[in-house]
């Protein structure tokens, strides 16, 4: 196996499904919508924290059996 062809290989190896990375992304948001929501006492944005946190847990979920599926 050529140099090249070894660190291409252990680039796909490390790059995780764009999914994981939106999700977890989603999640962080979220996080931090909750609990501005609950420092201001706005139920509202607390509420739409929790459910971003959410649709970014299902998100990477998602991503992460796409990686299994791919092998990874």
């Amino acid at each position: 196996m050529s140099l090249v062809h070894k660190r291409s290989s252990d680039w796909e190896n490390k790059n995780m499904d764009k999914d994981r990375l939106a999700g977890s992304a989603k999640q962080i948001k979220g996080k931090i919508k909750e609990v501005s929501g609950k420092i201001l006492g706005d139920a509202k944005l607390e509420s739409e924290g929790k459910a971003e946190q959410v649709a970014g847990k299902t998100q990477n979920a998602v991503g992460g059996l796409k990686d299994t599926l791919k092998g990874e």
